[in-house]
């Protein structure tokens, strides 16, 4: 392959990197509204009466919007960008007399600028009745107090959801006699594993433009990973036609499922809906943290039985999750914990998956990267690991003995086949490159710290089945160049290049011939959205069809120019010719012969959606580098193998899978979204929140081990999420071999490893 598999370069990497105005705050007018909202300081509370009219008499000041403002009994809307009909419940306002969380909408204020807005703020009196609040997740389900009360809340899809019980989701799925065959294995590991909230902290936080263009119309630019999502979100939170809006993105500064929630869009969309004026809403750092949609916390109870042999048997899980005053993908990442960590374990023959999703009055919580897998393999791989500990047999040669290989059927995945698979050579790699033998479980240093090493693996998914569209529409241009749009959204991933490099393969040209327009409503055809790890999977297969569609309407054209049956002739790139070579012409006489005379577009369009959803593997183990006395601990080495089938962009894949290890050894480590007793979130900045930086840890080091998905573009899989998934379990089992006590609970701090390793060497004393 001359273009797919290879390193190319971003296209839009010089701009990146030389600073040009790419991004919104970029693009957006200095002279437009300026928006920001007043949030509620209280975690439950009805809003018994706002006074907005000092606010008002500010200088500067265009309007301020309350609860009075919005039909209380409209129907409500979803933040969530998924597919219609949204699993995710509807149980929003664009503002509501009822607020939920601390740091809810109270008012929308917009002024000329930042300074007359934020002055205005201060002048709003608003007098609550406070509410008792339920800031516990154990408590939630069936608790007397409602944090949706309302008539009006609404669930579209059987997800098991009410809110008169607290419950956004519930579920039970399974195979076989799990408690039988539990009772009759030799060994059970029964643990609950428990791993907070953490924050996607994106360089650029959420953000939003919107004018009105000279047709009435609401033109939204927007930070976001779901142009076509966000529309439909926008139409049903303001009651109006989506035809009457248009939603397009720049450039975007990370996102890592943020921006699957439409966090921002509503409220300057609201103002300018109202007021016909341009406005723009730019989060600060504080509120991306206090008032966002970070990871949802779980509670995951395992039961895990195997053989003496170490043969895994049966594994029952029931996941607890807190969803937060709203509902926004709290059924849908819940799944992921057990139907994206038990199918790796092959050989098991009984399994129970049990989830229930509740209300609280915490923040909102939402997508994030590795969308609820991370959580669930965290506890499925940690319980893995002790059972090898349990059992004095490596864990690596466990995982051997019971991986999930290529063309068994996986019960737990939907029933779905394992497609591809190099899981195994995976494992080995890793175990190879980190030279795991001499290295496991740990050893002592001259200078009395510890190094140790641990592992975990893991699987994600390639789109939604039958679910997630792709789309692209490809044109030839009259110097024979081509144009390529589609509706999926580069968050920085490079996605753009990526679809390129594809139709580039395809269409035999180099890649600057490929000019990409991505991500508009109004132009590109429907595309679901950048995320659930879909895009070079389903909208690239879009592509490669789409552009060999073209190819044939090329030919078709060639033929009428020669004369000759187009099934005699063949496309060479940059000409069409007759299969002896005897007749050719160029394709740029072809593209000008399209635009004089012609009846015929040379372009093509194509809409592709899978029944599959072959999974990415990963294993990954680190090596921890301890100092008993303080309890530091640093990762000096993460080795890491993963299987994408074909990467596309060997550079691109590595970069994700580097950038998510690192987001994994953050979740591990040091990242935590903690509350205070009335429900305030306490980390509000980057100088509380600690996400590890490149002097935080040592060597990431990532190889490819392909396998190849038939059903993908040029065999590819997905890449962007399973990258986060190991870390958790590695680390965990590193901190236990060095410690000799296992953690269940993340992210695990040095207090509390300082506090083993002291408990060690007294009970070793002892």
């Amino acid at each position: 392959m001359k273009t797919v598999n290879q390193s190319v370069r971003k296209k839009d990497a010089m701009q990146l990197v030389t600073g040009q105005p790419v991004y919104l705050d970029d693009i957006a007018p200095k002279d437009c509204l300026t928006v920001k909202l007043l949030r509620s300081p209280h975690a439950n509370a009805y809003i018994k009466s706002i006074d907005t009219s000092r606010a008002m008499l500010v200088p500067g000041m265009e309007a301020v919007f309350t609860w009075q403002d919005v039909d209380q009994n409209g129907r409500r809307y979803t933040q969530a960008g998924q597919t219609y009909p949204e699993p995710s419940p509807y149980d929003r306002l664009v503002l509501d007399r009822h607020v939920r969380f601390v740091g809810d909408v109270v008012a929308i204020l917009a002024g000329k600028d930042e300074k007359t807005v934020e002055k205005a703020m201060k002048l709003i009196k608003v007098e609550y009745e406070v509410l008792e609040p339920v800031l516990d997740f154990h408590t939630a389900k069936d608790n007397p107090v409602l944090v949706h009360p309302e008539d009006n809340w609404e669930s579209l899809c059987p997800v098991g959801a009410d809110n008169k019980r607290n419950l956004c989701a519930h579920e039970e799925t399974g195979s076989g006699d799990v408690d039988a065959v539990l009772q009759g294995c030799d060994v059970v590991i029964d643990h609950v594993y428990h791993t907070k909230a953490c924050q996607q902290a994106m360089m650029e936080t959420f953000r939003t433009y919107c004018s009105i263009d000279a047709y009435g119309r609401l033109n939204v630019l927007s930070s976001t990973q779901i142009v076509f999502h966000c529309r439909r979100i926008l139409a049903n939170a303001l009651h109006i036609p989506k035809s009457m809006i248009r939603v397009s993105k720049p450039r975007i500064g990370g996102g890592f499922g943020a921006k699957q929630t439409s966090v921002c869009e509503v409220y300057p969309a609201f103002v300018t809906w109202m007021t016909k004026k341009p406005s723009k809403l730019i989060f600060t750092r504080r509120e991306s943290m206090t008032a966002s949609t970070p990871r949802h916390e779980m509670e995951m109870h395992v039961r895990l039985g195997a053989d003496k042999n170490g043969i895994v048997k049966a594994i029952d899980l029931y996941t607890l999750s807190n969803t937060g005053a709203y509902g926004e993908h709290g059924p849908t990442t819940v799944g992921l914990s057990g139907h994206k960590s038990i199918p790796l374990y092959g050989k098991a023959e009984a399994f129970r998956f049990t989830y229930d999703v509740v209300y609280t009055n915490h923040m909102s919580a939402g997508a994030y990267r590795g969308y609820g897998a991370t959580q669930g393999l965290f506890a499925v791989e940690s319980a893995v690991n002790e059972l090898a500990a349990k059992l004095h047999i490596d864990p690596i040669e466990l995982r051997l003995r019971n991986i999930v290989k290529e063309g068994e059927v996986m019960p737990a995945y939907y029933n779905q086949l394992n497609t591809s698979c190099a899981l195994d050579r995976c494992i080995e790699n890793v175990k190879r490159r980190i030279d795991w033998d001499n290295k496991y479980p740990m050893r002592v240093l001259p200078n009395g710290k510890i190094r140790s090493v641990g592992m975990g693996m893991a699987m994600q998914g390639s789109g939604i089945t039958s679910v997630d569209v792709g789309s692209a529409a490809l044109k030839i241009n009259d110097d024979g160049f081509y144009t390529l749009r589609i509706g999926a959204a580069d968050m920085g991933t490079g996605c753009d290049t990526i679809l390129a490099q594809i139709a580039a393969e395809v269409l035999e040209c180099p890649l600057e011939n490929i000019t990409v327009l991505a991500a508009d409503t109004d132009s590109s055809p429907y595309d679901s959205g950048s995320y659930a790890s879909s895009t070079t999977y389903v909208t690239g297969k879009a592509v490669e069809l789409c552009a060999k569609q073209l190819i044939e309407k090329l030919c078709e054209q060639a033929a009428q120019m020669l004369e000759v049956p187009a099934d005699t002739l063949q496309f060479a790139g940059d000409r069409v010719e007759t299969a002896d070579g005897q007749k050719s012409v160029s394709l740029v006489d072809i593209a000008v012969a399209g635009q004089c005379g012609a009846n015929t577009a040379l372009e093509a369009a194509v809409t592709h959606s899978s029944e599959l959803s072959p999974p990415p593997f990963m294993v990954g183990a680190a090596e921890l580098e301890i100092d008993p006395e303080t309890g530091e601990a640093q990762v000096v080495d993460f080795v890491s193998a993963v299987d994408c089938g074909t990467p596309v962009n060997p550079n691109l894949a590595r970069v994700q899978a580097e950038g998510g290890i690192l987001q994994g050894i953050g979740m591990a480590l040091t990242e935590n979204v903690t509350y205070n007793a009335k429900g305030e979130p306490i980390e509000s900045s980057l100088m509380q929140y600690k996400i590890p930086t490149r002097a935080d840890i040592g060597h990431i080091r990532v190889e490819f081990e392909s396998s190849y998905e038939a059903t993908g573009p040029f065999g590819a899989k997905s890449i962007g999420e399973v990258v986060i998934n190991t870390p958790l379990p590695a680390i965990a089992d590193a901190v236990a071999n060095a410690t000799g006590r296992r953690f269940y609970e993340l992210p695990i701090t040095p207090e509390q490893i300082a506090m083993a390793c002291l408990e060690n060497i007294t009970e070793n004393r002892e």
